[in-house]
């Protein structure tokens, strides 16, 4: 049965109580949605179970608003001031710290609860959320220089990644290339054209879906926990639709996009925040417009990119 919203809030929040992810031991306060979103094995210790819970639930919590994140992230003692021994003591610091009663920070904190919930499922639907089941990382800074003034749109991508579990030797990246219409024919994982400039080494390259190609990318040396590693790629490719987005599979600290578009503009660019993946693609998805520079070119910055969803820009045919 696949999980649903209300049975996940339900469980965020037992997850809550006492000690919040300080609970000893925590295992009994993690329900099987819980478990699944978070990628927990049944046989994990409490230390590993806090690592997973905070690598998707505190990207996720840090996307709402300032008052609903400081509320969620203290009621689950995920926020270092806000470590308190007990529930309630956590709704005394938030009300103090956001100048509310307490009442008002429980709202607040039963609101930031649905939002988490939906973002984690959707999240997980798109195959963002769970981390990967050799370890976990994410991403402290990803750079794109997109040139769409080439012969062939070209991409180069620069990352660092943050290891956030032991022996981490293996990244697993993706690149979707979407399909207007049946008659596009389909999507050939020749169709992407990879190359490594620095940071590891390309060792397996496969379709995922009809239109995602899945990488995995060995590095010279397994990470320890909180080790950072630098890549880059380049990635040439015939864009299928006028958009180019990122759906992070792991949580992204920042989001440096830069765009170079052909001498002739298009007639509209737009930035698409945090939107579902199908969703870049419709035109009926509305963002901010924004306008190239002298030189054609744009760029855009995202901060906090939560898993699942998509970050970038779609652009209209030139004017």
């Amino acid at each position: 049965m696949e999980p649903n919203a209300a049975d996940l809030v339900a469980e965020l929040k037992v997850l809550r109580k006492g000690r919040g992810v300080f609970t000893t031991p925590l295992g009994i306060r993690v329900g099987p949605v819980l478990r699944e979103v978070c990628g927990i094995p049944d046989n994990a210790e409490n230390v590993e179970i806090r690592d997973r819970l905070a690598h998707v639930l505190e990207p996720l919590a840090k996307t709402l608003p300032d008052d609903l994140r400081i509320a969620v992230l203290a009621a689950f003692a995920m926020h270092e001031p806000a470590r308190k021994p007990f529930y309630q003591e956590r709704v005394h610091w938030a009300a103090r710290e956001l100048d509310r009663d307490d009442r008002t920070i429980r709202r607040r904190i039963d609101e930031g609860i649905e939002h988490v919930a939906h973002l984690a499922l959707a999240g997980s639907r798109e195959g963002g959320a769970r981390p990967a089941p050799e370890g976990s990382w994410h991403t402290e800074l990803l750079r794109v220089s997109l040139a769409l003034d080439q012969e062939r749109p070209e991409v180069f991508e620069f990352r660092r990644i943050v290891a956030d579990a032991d022996e981490i030797a293996e990244l697993d990246l993706a690149l979707t290339l979407t399909t207007t219409s049946a008659t596009s024919g389909p999507v050939r994982e020749s169709d992407l054209e990879v190359d490594v400039f620095h940071g590891g080494t390309l060792v397996h390259r496969a379709m995922e879906s009809n239109d995602r190609v899945g990488l995995a990318l060995r590095l010279a040396e397994p990470l320890r926990r909180g080790k950072t590693h630098d890549l880059a790629l380049r990635f040439r490719a015939e864009f299928r639709h006028p958009h180019y987005v990122c759906v992070p599979r792991h949580p992204v600290d920042r989001f440096d996009l830069h765009v170079r578009f052909p001498a002739a503009p298009p007639s509209e660019i737009v930035r698409l925040d945090r939107v579902f993946q199908d969703d870049a693609r419709d035109l009926g998805a509305r963002g901010d417009v924004v306008s190239p520079d002298g030189s054609g070119e744009v760029h855009l910055r995202f901060d906090h990119l939560a898993p699942g969803f998509a970050y970038g820009i779609r652009w209209s045919p030139a004017g």
